[in-house]
């Protein structure tokens, strides 16, 4: 193990990292994108320190393929921009880089200052965007170029000892972005690691706050769930520690009252978690099966099959959509999710009728 260095504000040196060689971290580059080699040597080449963050090096310290390699860097928002023509500057709140190769997107974004807040964009060190990230496991960086990881917080003796563990203080972690609760259980049960009872007991005490969070971001990360392969171990976990009920609250209220309906949503989410096992399954595919697990069960409480038609279509459209609030799906994914249902009962409803019918 080697060690990283950086100036004080007072001048003076301290160790402010540990460095892990391939001999230590075992990361094999053939589990890297290519293009995202490509991306962090050349932003380096340009004199920009630049890495692989995030679940990408959780995944390639946990022997997995990641799905998604996000890149940190040096360089500015505008100076990626001209760096890669094959670009564009995203976001308002904190600028990224979109860096597009064919059907791939690289997000990019810079270190982030610890003074960066929602009125604009703050650029900071590598030392300081650290701070920023939310636990231990996600807040490593690795060089695919030298093939080195470099940990500032312990992150790397986390992942080894499978704990989920906070960078920022738990008297801000949530309150600072509320949605870290969610995203703590989704790694928890997607690793297998575990959550300290302080960690647990602070996301229930917490979990009001998510009742502030826009419908789209709860709907972006519903849709995550829905597509993990994990989704019918995360959903109970999400109900037990009470975030379900700001996520789904008409579900959440049905589970806690009936047992039965419990028994068979967890059920249907069961079986959805082995669909989602299935390689190669297309984005739109994937929603539909999980927007059509999200409102089975209620539709089958609330809907007679045995009389239902295209004329009775509107109807269950409008109670599956007041269903999954504050949850707002696109239109049209939801639609499809709902002729894919009414298709497992032998009706058959025009695309195009359905979506007139919907508006």
């Amino acid at each position: 193990m080697r060690y990283r260095y950086s100036r004080n504000s007072d001048g003076s040196i301290s160790r402010s990292a540990q460095i892990w060689t391939k001999e230590e971290h075992k990361i094999n580059n053939a589990s890297v994108d290519p293009l995202a080699i490509y991306i962090c040597e050349k932003l380096n080449k340009e004199g920009h320190e630049t890495y692989i963050v995030g679940g990408a090096v959780r995944d390639l310290l946990l022997n997995k393929i990641p799905k998604d390699f996000d890149i940190a860097s040096s360089a500015t928002p505008a100076r990626i921009k001209r760096i890669f023509n094959n670009s564009r500057v995203i976001g308002k709140r904190f600028r990224l880089v979109h860096v597009f190769f064919g059907n791939k997107i690289f997000e990019i974004a810079t270190f982030r200052s610890i003074k960066a807040d929602d009125s604009g964009n703050i650029f900071g060190t590598i030392e300081e965007d650290v701070q920023r990230r939310d636990f231990t496991m996600n807040a490593l960086f690795y060089d695919p170029r030298k093939e080195l990881v470099i940990d500032f917080v312990g992150g790397f003796a986390d992942i080894r000892a499978k704990k989920i563990k906070p960078i920022i203080p738990l008297n801000r972690i949530f309150e600072e972005d509320p949605i870290r609760m969610v995203r703590a259980v989704k790694y928890a049960v997607i690793s297998g690691f575990k959550m300290q009872f302080f960690l647990r007991h602070k996301i229930k005490k917490s979990a009001h706050g998510l009742k502030k969070i826009s419908p789209s971001r709860l709907t972006e990360e519903i849709s995550k769930i829905l597509k993990s392969p994990r989704a019918g171990m995360i959903i109970p976990q999400l109900q037990t520690l009470g975030l379900y009920l700001y996520l789904q609250p008409r579900a959440s209220k049905l589970i806690s009252g009936s047992p039965d309906f419990a028994r068979r949503y967890y059920r249907s989410f069961g079986k959805l978690t082995e669909e989602n096992t299935k390689d190669g399954e297309e984005y739109a595919e994937a929603i539909a099966a999980g927007l059509k697990t999200l409102v089975r069960d209620y539709l089958d409480d609330n809907t007679d099959w045995s009389t239902a038609s295209e004329d009775t279509y509107k109807t269950s459209f409008k109670l599956a959509r007041k269903f999954v609030l504050p949850v707002n799906p696109p239109r049209i994914e939801l639609s499809r999710a709902m002729r894919d249902l009414y298709a497992e009962h032998g009706i058959k409803i025009n695309r195009w009728r359905c979506m007139d019918r919907n508006k």
